[in-house]
């Protein structure tokens, strides 16, 4: 049993279901622009928006730029990984593929499972926040009041006396939910174009936050650079800078799901690559300029426990430049920015999903409906429908609080196990022609894994028992299922 259980699959036949054509394959569509969005689109979202003010405001203070920095470095070395096997197997699937081709069928198992925390529960977590975003700027600008009842989970209006009855769906969650399930059967050509035009808005939102913003810092707020050390450890201080930089990382979260779409890149040996390292690069950049102009813009302090930091700092810019047309515009900009983010994100989780399911009914893991494709559109429909559902219903009758931490943990364990897998591989085929190479292996893979490690085990002791409770559950399915129907094991 153990032998079936870490036999892999060839990266022979991989590459020959990736080159595969005809009604019942994906489409191959997407050029590196189109990659590169997909990657922006996934990762600029609450992080850009939420993250960094908080992150400052509790660990690192203006040295929260440092954090930014060690942050998108950490990324860098799990997407040199990414990058190496998305090229070399380039199929759907992420890392449940790369798995499967080295570590065996058992651990594929576990990675494709553990996606699904990732992609669809993350997908749920973002409608909340979408929502949250909606409601505030019909309430700001545009005078409409979205009754609370229909715009929260029920049992998530907390007042003295319990929960407040009134409360009865999240009904904007769902509905961008199932705006987006509606976009993704529709077209893998569709999808990406539409978060390609949303990710040009957002950018140009981070931008002009970026150059409008820079005009009104004010260089005290920057002073000191990086606050003294409280005595206790992450609270400023290098500490704190290491700290926020943990915190930070979650925030560059998504650019794995540019893997999933390679069997629907038009060149994946050579695009992929460009699309994952292409998107960490300029998220980066874009994170550390926004997050020094948000410290110099407001006392950092004053960030603490705000849900959208940034309106918050332009707002205090804007109090002490005695009222400002361009800062009470860039509010509304921000506010768009967020509700534009959270919508490309959602775009890219709930398209990478399906195209897991559609990785693991092929090969037998899962039951064949999870692999139909669509005659006319060429998309995983049904697994599509089925996404869209679960993560509807979650968003709008689920109070979602530590789903955020279970989302990271899963991404976490994709990352040691690709990272890993890099290392099997070279060691299993040193001969096997490789179009992108990550460099200095093993240093490269084993700091990545390393890093993955050391942030997982910063997670609350519940999450890992949460991760624990839904690993289970997939090996239930596993063993009643996809261990008996396996193809690998019936070849």
């Amino acid at each position: 049993m153990s032998s079936h259980l870490l036999r892999t699959k060839s990266i022979e036949l991989l590459r020959a279901e990736a080159s595969a054509t005809g009604e019942h394959s994906l489409k191959r569509v997407l050029g590196p622009i189109n990659l590169v969005t997909l990657g922006i689109g996934a990762i600029i979202g609450t992080g850009i928006f939420v993250l960094t003010g908080q992150a400052a405001a509790q660990y690192a203070g203006p040295a929260i730029v440092l954090s930014m920095i060690l942050a998108g470095i950490a990324s860098a070395l799990a997407g040199l990984c990414y990058a190496e096997f998305a090229s070399t197997v380039p199929i759907a699937g992420s890392a449940y593929t790369y798995g499967y081709a080295t570590l065996g069928e058992f651990f594929a198992w576990v990675i494709g499972w553990d996606l699904i925390l990732e992609y669809a529960l993350g997908a749920a977590t973002v409608a909340v926040g979408w929502s949250g975003h909606l409601v505030s700027f019909a309430d700001d600008f545009l005078g409409v009041e979205i009754p609370a009842a229909w715009s929260t989970a029920p049992c998530t209006l907390v007042a003295a006396a319990g929960c407040n009855p009134e409360a009865i769906i999240n009904l904007p969650a769902v509905l961008i939910t199932l705006a987006v399930t509606v976009l993704i059967v529709i077209g893998i050509r569709e999808s990406a174009q539409v978060n390609t035009v949303i990710v040009i808005v957002k950018v140009a939102v981070v931008l002009i936050v970026i150059l409008g913003g820079a005009a009104f810092v004010n260089a005290d707020n920057w002073q000191p650079f990086i606050p003294e050390n409280t005595g206790t450890f992450g609270q400023y201080g290098w500490s704190g800078i290491f700290r926020g930089a943990a915190v930070i990382f979650f925030a560059y979260i998504g650019f794995d799901a540019v893997s999933v779409a390679a069997q629907e890149a038009k060149n994946p040996q050579k695009d992929m690559p460009v699309g994952i390292l292409g998107s960490l690069v300029l998220c980066t950049i874009f994170y550390v300029l926004v997050s020094g102009v948000m410290v110099g813009l407001v006392p950092y302090k004053e960030m603490l426990g705000q849900p959208a930091p940034m309106v918050v700092a332009i707002r205090a810019a804007e109090e002490a430049a005695g009222g400002s047309g361009l800062l009470r515009a860039m509010t509304m900009l921000v506010e768009v920015g967020a509700i534009a983010g959270l919508s490309s994100v959602m775009v890219v989780m709930m398209m990478a999903q399906p195209r897991i399911f559609y990785s693991m009914a092929n090969d037998g893991l899962l039951p064949p409906f999870a692999k139909k494709i669509h005659p006319k559109y060429r998309t995983p429909h049904v697994t599509s429908i089925i996404t869209g559902v679960v993560v509807a219903i979650a968003a709008g009758f689920t109070p979602i609080g530590a789903l955020g931490e279970l989302v990271s943990i899963g991404t976490l364990m994709a990352f040691v196990i690709v990272s890993v897998g890099i290392i099997f591989l070279r060691k299993q085929r040193p001969d096997l022609e490789r179009p992108f190479r990550t460099p200095f292996v093993p240093v490269v893979p084993i700091l990545s894994a390393l890093v993955s490690l050391g942030l997982m085990a910063a997670l609350p002791l519940d999450t890992w028992i949460r991760l624990v409770i839904w690993m289970a559950i997939g090996l239930v399915i596993y063993f009643g299922y996809g261990y008996r129907h396996s193809k690998l094991r019936t070849r």
